[in-house]
Parts: structure tokens; sequence; C-alpha cells
């Protein structure tokens, strides 16, 4: 018999059990992913916009080349700007949503993204009231030029140059070789008409290293390349069809120095130079963005586990046990190993997420009145935790993909579309591992000075003086495994002792004579390790302590204290051999804590589906056959064949083109 779906339609009887079945408030849990009923009614609003807007349709999505996704892509954000007009929405968090609700690499994206807080942050009042009302109002349209083809993640080695001329009172932006061409800035190469350019400036003689310069690079009048400058597209990507990401070379081009923002950083008139309070500050803008890939790779993980767990509980397949149906593949406890873990994942990384997106709120509140003091935990901290869950997310969106069988490599599943779209957040804004490593020299740095507990920041505290490192852990029986004190514990031990031994390796090198870069690389495998297990305990702490303040129905709570649980018990047996460095744990205490595992799975595989529910992804964001909401996968994988353009003729020209010729060649016939 079948069941009433979303809409009062159809819905898979394997579907409508999980739901009927579940005691969770599903509302609740929405709103706690979102970080707050208020944003739940925003993304709603926004969702609602997208999806009655036949501009922002995504179902032929799959079918495009390069080209038309470009030209799709362009479409929809032209549109976006449009609506934005329309609507009134200038709330950030608002116009973030809608972006990635349209479901493409919008080609103005790095305008809102980098360019616009580029100047926000770092230009004087001045330049401020100049440029960001040129900009809200797309009169110009802005990328972010920093990488270059010979430098990405090592700003310092970047080789542009911005030369000040006293006599003319301009700076003088040039790309002095190959590998300094600007390559892979989104909005560059065929949308932007300005950019926000790094380069290392130079005055009276002195290079004073990267700073930040905007110059124009194409007309306001027909679009065209300005004189000295040479600007087009990478070429074909490995996703990302709807950015244009671009190159740029700077031939001696020549702007006024009032295009060098100057917040910070100054240059006189006669080129006197005034330096920044911490040359960190160049950075800002990519810490922003860093901290805002955090709870992206969160949601595009929350797609795919939603895509992966919908199906695995209408697929069946398997010997049946006394003539039964065939089994739920979920119900193998091999497809809840894969799965339910990333389920906790996703709420923990969601939570992780919201919680760098206040740290970077708060730090940049004092960072505007002139206290830098949390820049550098900042800084660790968003470069670290960009690295953890691009790394983490990303192989967690191909083990979804790998649980949905041979169907999960069509498009019409949905994930290899996010899948190759946003894998590429392990390379952007910095490279995972030299993320980090730059969180690790933040915990060396830490480690080294032998401070208190009560000197070091709550994340760091592990790495106090006085911190008590236990020789063992405590744990004699596997439910102990489920205590937020014995999981927290568990995890700043071993973070604690992977910086200890990091820090042993990089001295030990030292004392041996090595440089201070040569004992950094010799040891640099140990600190990503360190860093690594620094960014998990993080993790976990930030998704502790959100359930401990949402004020959760006592259901929801359990559900939540579930995850958390589920998180930390399979990262320990995933990376069993640190827990078990120098003897903390034991063979014993690893065995309970699988046992422990094996036992999680089986609580959360009952409330699996409404878990992924409560993400509250309608059908047209989500986008794939697998996943729907009613479960009627079969027919949408079949009706979404017959609209593939191949298929709308009964015999395709290569037939007339190639085939035909070689059926009718000469010789035997049937």
């Amino acid at each position: 018999m079948a069941a009433a779906g979303r809409e009062g339609g159809f819905m898979a009887p394997e579907l409508r059990r999980e739901r009927e079945r579940s005691t969770l408030n599903l509302p609740e849990l929405t709103h706690f992913n979102d970080g707050g009923e208020y944003i739940t009614e925003m993304r709603r609003k926004v969702y609602n916009i997208v999806t009655s807007d036949p501009v922002f349709r995504q179902d032929d999505r799959y079918y495009h080349s390069t080209e038309e996704a470009f030209d799709r892509a362009m479409e929809k954000a032209v549109r976006y700007v449009q609506v934005c007009k329309e609507q009134g929405i200038t709330n950030g968090i608002e116009k973030n949503i809608f972006a990635n609700a349209t479901g493409e690499q919008s080609p103005i994206g790095l305008h809102e993204g980098m360019f616009l807080p580029t100047i926000e942050g770092q230009g004087t009042e001045e330049q401020k009231a100049k440029w960001v009302p040129l900009s809200r109002d797309y009169k110009i349209i802005g990328a972010y030029a920093q990488t270059e083809m010979g430098h990405g993640t090592f700003v310092r080695g970047l080789e542009t140059t911005a030369t000040y001329d006293p006599s003319s009172q301009e700076f003088i932006l040039n790309t002095p070789t190959l590998t300094a061409t600007k390559w892979w800035p989104g909005t560059l190469g065929h949308t932007a008409t300005h950019a926000i350019v790094l380069a290392r400036l130079i005055t009276r003689g002195k290079d004073h290293g990267i700073h930040v310069f905007i110059v124009q690079i194409r007309s306001l009048e027909d679009h065209t390349p300005l004189p000295g400058i040479k600007v087009g597209d990478i070429g074909p990507k490995f996703g990302y069809f709807g950015m244009d990401n671009g190159y740029l070379e700077l031939n001696h081009v020549r702007i006024p120095r009032d295009q060098m923002l100057m917040k910070y950083a100054k240059v006189a008139p006669d080129g006197t130079y005034s330096k920044p309070p911490t040359d960190k500050i160049t950075y800002g803008t990519m810490v922003q963005i860093r901290s805002g890939i955090v709870i992206m790779m969160a949601k595009c993980l929350a797609r795919t586990i939603t895509i992966a767990t919908r199906y695995s509980v209408v697929r069946r397949q398997g010997e049946s046990e006394s003539g039964a149906r065939e089994k739920q593949i979920l119900d193998y406890q091999t497809q809840q190993f894969k799965l339910l873990p990333l389920i906790a994942s996703t709420y923990a990384f969601t939570q992780a997420g919201i919680y760098m997106l206040r740290l970077h709120m708060q730090s940049m509140a004092e960072i505007a009145e002139g206290d830098f003091k949390s820049l550098p935990e900042l800084h660790a901290t968003s470069a670290g935790l960009k690295a953890f869950s691009a790394d983490f997310c990303s192989k967690g969106m191909e083990l979804c993909r790998l649980a949905c069988g041979g169907h999960g490599y069509s498009q019409a599943s949905g994930i290899p579309y996010i899948y190759v779209n946003y894998v590429s957040a392990s390379t952007y804004e910095g490279e995972n591992t030299v993320m980090l490593l730059q969180t690790a020299r933040y915990l060396l740095k830490q480690f080294s000075q032998k401070l208190p507990m009560s000197k070091l920041s709550v994340n760091v505290a592990y790495l106090g003086s006085d911190f008590r490192v236990h020789k063992y852990c405590s744990v004699r029986l596997s439910e102990q495994f489920t205590e937020p004190h014995t999981q927290l514990e568990a995890y700043r031990q071993r973070a604690r002792r992977m910086v200890a031994i990091a820090t042993a390796n990089y001295q030990q090198a030292l004392g041996r004579g090595c440089s201070q870069s040569e004992a950094w690389n010799m040891s640099s495998i140990d600190w990503t390790v360190a860093a690594t297990a620094h960014c998990h305990y993080v993790v976990l702490k930030a998704f502790h302590e959100s359930v401990q303040l949402a004020g959760l129905s006592p259901s929801n709570r359990v559900a939540m204290e579930t995850l958390c649980s589920l998180f930390a018990v399979f990262g320990i047996v995933e990376y069993a051999g640190e827990f078990a460095a120098d003897g903390y744990m034991s063979a014993a205490q690893l065995s309970l804590a699988r046992q422990q595992l094996y036992s999680l799975l089986k609580a959360v595989r009952r409330e699996a589906v409404p878990l992924v529910d409560a993400f509250d992804i309608p059908d047209e964001i989500l986008n794939s056959a697998l996943g729907r909401y009613d479960g009627d996968v079969y027919k949408h994988l079949y009706e979404w064949a017959l609209k593939a353009p191949r298929n709308k003729k009964k015999v395709h020209d290569v037939y007339h083109k190639y085939l035909r010729g070689l059926l009718k060649q000469p010789g035997s016939k049937l």
C-alpha cells in the first residue's frame, strides 16, 4: 500500500516506516543544525524563492556542457542580484544561503565573498566611501587575484610587484615572469571588471612584502581588457564549470596611490612606508573564507549522506531468510559502518562550523577596536579546521557515492556533481597540508612557552605546563566511552601526546645541527598528525558544547549525545594507534571501544532517516533521483535517463556517421 509523501503523494513504505517510528522532534533538530529558528526561517524563505523561479531550475544541470554550465551560471548570477534587490535581501547570511541554493558556482561569487569584504576590512573610510557603493550596486564586479601560476598557498613567495613612483604618485603593477601570472582566481576570467591584486610593495627601493591593491582590468564601456592587461579563462577543470577561474598578466600597469588599501599599512605621497600592526592582517579575507569553508563542507556532506541514507533504506539486496524479501542494505553492519558515522560527522562539523563563524565575528570585532591578540588563534584555528573539514568531508562524500553502488556513479544520484565541485576546497584558500602545518606552528609556539593552562586559550589549554598527563586511560567498561568527559579527556591526551612527539622530533633534529627549516621539514609528518589530532578535538569539543547549550527536548538530546559518542568512538577506532601512543590506551580498551562502536551503530540506525530529514533539504535543491524524500528511486532514475539529450532520437547520429559503414560492410550475413 502506497504511503503519503511530503506533498501527499507516493512514499516508499520503507521510508514511511522509518519516519513513523521516530521519536525525534525534527523542527527542533533543524533549528539546531541551522544555528537557530531565525536562520531556518530565513533559509526556507530563500529556498522557496529558488524553487519557484524557473531561472533557478536545476533538473537539467547534469546534461550541460562546460560552456552551457557557464552560461546558465551567469544567468542565475544576474537573476540572483535582481532578486536580492527586489526582495530587499541584504543580510550576509541570507545572501550566502541564496547563492548556495542556486546549485551553481556563481561567477560573481568572489565579488561578494572576497572582493567586497577585503575593501570593507582593509580600506580607509575614504576608500570604502568610494568603492563599497560601486561594489554593492554592481556598477563594478571584482575578483580576488592572489594565487599565481608558480605560487599558491605560500603567499610570501608571490612574484607580482607594485612599485611606487613618487613623481606621479602611482603604483606600477607588473607580473615579471610567466610564473607570476595570476592563475586560478574565480570571477577573473570573463566576469570581473576589477580585481583585488596581492603584490609585493616596493617603495624607495625596498621590498615590504605582500600588500593589497585595487586594479581595474576591463573597460566599463565594452568589457574589453585595458592596456597592459591580458586576462582570460584557464580552461576546463575537474569540476566548477560555472566559475570562470582566470589568468591575469600585468605589464607595468599604473594605478593611483589611493588604490592601495591603507587602513593598516600606508604609503605617503613621498613614498614613506608605515607598516601595519601585524603582517597577518593582509590575510584577513582568507581567514574569513576558511572559516566559512567548514560549514560549507558540512552542508555538502549533509546532501550526500541524505542521498546515501535514504537510498540505503529503499534499496534491497542479498540473500533473504525463510523466503522473506531481500534485506535493506542499511541493515547490513558494513553499510552502517560506512554511513552512520558520517551522519554523526555531519552534525559535528556543522556545529564546528557555527563555532568557527562566531569565533571569526568575535575576533573581527576585537580587531576593529585595534585589539589583535586573538588573530594568531583565529588564523591557526581557521587554517586547521578548513583543512580537517575539507579532507574529512571530501572523503565522506566519496564514501557516500561508493555506498550507493553502481547507481552512485550516475549523475542522477547527485553525488558526483557535489563531489567534483566541492572537493576543490582541499586546495583552494590554502592547500590542506600547508594549512595543517600553519596550525602546527601555532601549537609548537604554545607548547614551547610552558605557560600554565590559565594563560592559554581554552582550545589549547591541554598544552599548559600544569596539564595532567595521564599515563593510562581509566576506561574499564565499553559504556564508559559514551561519557563526554571520557571522550574529551581521551582526545586531549591524544593531541597532547602528538604535539609532544612532534616537538621532540623537531628538537632532536635541531640538536643534530639541522637548521630550523630543515628540522621543521624532518618533523613535518608528525606535525600534520599533531595538528589533525588538535582539530579533531576542537570539533568534538564544539559538538559537545553546542548540545549542552541548545536546550533540546529529551529525545533530541539523547539522539545528539549518541551522535557525539559515535563521532568520538569512531575516531578512537580509526586513529587507534594514536590513542595507544606510549600505552595510554591498551589493546583491551581499544577492543572495548570497537564493541561500543557496534552498539552505537545499532542505536543510530533506528533514527537514521529522521536524522537526515532534519537537514531539511528539498528535492529541488538536493536534485537526486536516489535521495528523493518519497523514495520513488527507480521511477525517477528511469525518467531521468529518458530525458537525456542522447535519447532524443531513436537512431543516434553516430549510426549514420560511423556505425552503418561498419555494420554494412561486405562479408558474412546473419
